[in-house]
């Protein structure tokens, strides 16, 4: 939760509408865990802190963290919220993402300096009309770079190739069985001739 308990209307509104667009950019190159609002949809432990950031980069079909980014609103750019959220998540050994309205960079930049909080990108994002648009102002040469690890799929064994020997014995029809010799006919006895009836008795 953070500890801006809230915030207006119109700055939340466009606070999570940015996470959404953010959420769609990172997602090109790794699986991402979005918390806007009140959601709480991952956390990650730091010591003993369970915290939500507003965006989770992960590996592509695995669950190793590869960084963290955090959106921040003009009433939400201050040492409460810096020392609460960006300092925790500095302490972890990936990259912190920051992004911030165009108007509180520089506070934003003192306030990293004061309290010696680590961001690997500093980012603002200008809001007009329909469209967002991000730029980049900083990039910290000291800042954690995670590895990413890319798993590639078990070669597969080639198979022998077919010889033509191989072919033609494929080819080769099964031997045909010698036809059954056909049965001669069997010949019939004539049948006798019958005697004829009212025939004159010999003496």
């Amino acid at each position: 939760m953070s500890p801006i308990l809230t915030r207006p209307v119109r700055e939340q509104l466009e606070h999570d509408r940015v996470i959404r667009l953010l959420q769609v950019r990172y997602k090109r190159k790794t699986d991402v865990v979005i918390n806007p609002g009140n959601e709480q949809n991952q956390s990650i432990t730091v010591g003993d802190l369970v915290v939500y950031p507003d965006l989770l980069l992960f590996t592509e079909g695995g669950r190793r963290l590869l960084g963290t980014v955090e959106v921040e609103t003009g009433e939400s750019v201050n040492s409460i919220e810096a020392r609460a959220e960006w300092g925790v998540y500095s302490k972890l050994k990936v990259p912190l993402h920051l992004y911030v309205p165009p108007t509180c960079v520089d506070t934003a930049r003192r306030i990293c300096d004061e309290y010696q909080i680590l961001v690997a990108e500093l980012w603002t994002y200008t809001t007009a009309f329909d469209q967002v648009r991000f730029t980049m102002v900083h990039r910290s040469p000291d800042a954690p770079i995670a590895k990413v690890t890319v798993k590639l799929p078990a070669p597969r064994t080639a198979k022998a190739p077919k010889t033509p020997a191989s072919r033609k014995a494929k080819k080769t029809p099964k031997a045909s069985r010698p036809a059954k010799a056909k049965a001669k006919p069997v010949a019939r006895k004539a049948p006798k001739p019958k005697a004829k009836k009212g025939g004159k008795k010999r003496r």
